[in-house]
């Protein structure tokens, strides 16, 4: 739907009846989705219509004991079904709004509001396909971007793809999939840590990877992303996206633990990647030999070419056969699931995907 479409759209509605925020909202209800998370629902007491865009936040006055508490929530719902806005809160660990909502909010009560704001959207010129990448409550956004593009029509092509600590903690899954059995152009990919027991789980398990991604989303160079989640699981989104050769042009990424309202609260990600204008040392210590390479060179194809044989299989990260120690300097690794977080705690690396950022000294 172009912006035209957009404004066309809510055109066919009252503009003096559109919902702002010098009105409470009344809850309307309480819909639990996983473990220590709920949808809360509202409406307008005088009839009011909810105007937004999806993607976009709200922020909830929160009269809780401790004090009133402002917090921001990401607008659940979609635009195209604007009598209603909801927001789906998960209870974080040491939470006081998002714990307070969960034990003692209910239908009925009424809250202050301000908003809505944001600019994680969707352009006003659509693209022809998405990929949406989500983790835990971080899945609001594609939520309600997803419900939106399935409500305007003319068939959304969408990568929907969210990870989960296990099946059971997958936030709305009926309602997307519901969405998915009616739209073909819609293909769901679950990934989960764990399995829940006694149920069984025939999607994808561990952690999401260039080759899960590379799978899920064959043609992801044609698609725009839009990706939501805690900062270290966006971090390694980005991290396999740069490794793929992807256009972050076309990246767009809100976490739930910092929504950006103005274009100048938006966060520089200056993230670290590998360039071939800059120059590397890499010294294989024990076989007393150094020598030079540029940043985009792995340390198994500067090893293979300096004459020393590091072990190697997949050459993708995968296997872990290159696994080498890293005694000093620092590497950008973008790995498949060949090394633990504890190896790489105690300075293993896997040669095959480690890009020598700077001076770096190998046990070899």
């Amino acid at each position: 739907m172009s912006n035209l479409d957009n404004e066309r759209y809510f055109s066919s509605f009252d503009e003096s009846a559109v919902w702002d925020d010098s009105e409470a909202l009344v809850c309307t209800s309480v819909v639990p989705e996983a473990p220590d998370v709920a949808t809360f629902s509202f409406s307008s007491p005088s009839g009011g219509w909810f105007k937004f865009k999806p993607g976009q936040f709200i922020q909830l006055e929160l009269p809780t004991p401790q004090g009133t508490l402002q917090r921001v929530y990401t607008i659940s719902s979609s635009p195209s079904r604007p009598l209603s806005l909801s927001v789906t809160i998960k209870a974080q660990p040491n939470s006081v709004g998002g714990r307070w909502m969960l034990d003692h909010f209910r239908a009925g009560m009424t809250l202050k509001a301000q908003g809505p704001n944001g600019l994680f959207v969707l352009p006003d010129e659509r693209p022809g396909k998405y990929l949406f990448i989500s983790a835990g409550s971080g899945i609001t956004p594609s939520l309600a971007m997803t419900t939106y593009l399935f409500d305007v029509g003319k068939s959304p092509d969408i990568c929907f793809v969210h990870c989960a600590q296990r099946p059971s903690h997958i936030i709305a899954r009926r309602q997307v999939e519901s969405m998915a059995s009616r739209e073909p152009q819609i293909k769901l990919h679950y990934l989960v840590e764990e399995d829940d027991p006694f149920m069984v789980w025939a999607g994808y398990r561990g952690r999401l990877t260039q080759i899960m991604l590379a799978i899920m989303a064959p043609d992801y160079v044609e698609r725009e992303v839009f990706c939501c989640g805690p900062e270290p699981f966006m971090q390694a989104v980005r991290d396999m996206l740069y490794a793929l050769g992807f256009d972050m042009n076309h990246y767009q990424q809100e976490s739930f633990g910092v929504v950006v309202a103005e274009a100048s609260d938006e966060v520089d990600l200056n993230d670290t990647v590998p360039d071939d204008a800059i120059s590397s040392q890499l010294v294989f210590a024990r076989s007393a030999v150094t020598t030079e390479c540029l940043q985009t060179d792995t340390v198994l194809a500067v090893a293979k070419a300096s004459g020393l044989n590091i072990a190697s299989g997949c050459t993708m990260g995968i296997c872990g056969t290159c696994k080498v120690k890293k005694t000093a300097g620092e590497v950008h690794m973008v790995h498949n699931g060949g090394i633990s977080a504890a190896d790489i705690e105690q300075g293993y690396i896997l040669a095959c995907c480690s890009h020598p950022m700077g001076n770096v000294e190998i046990d070899v």
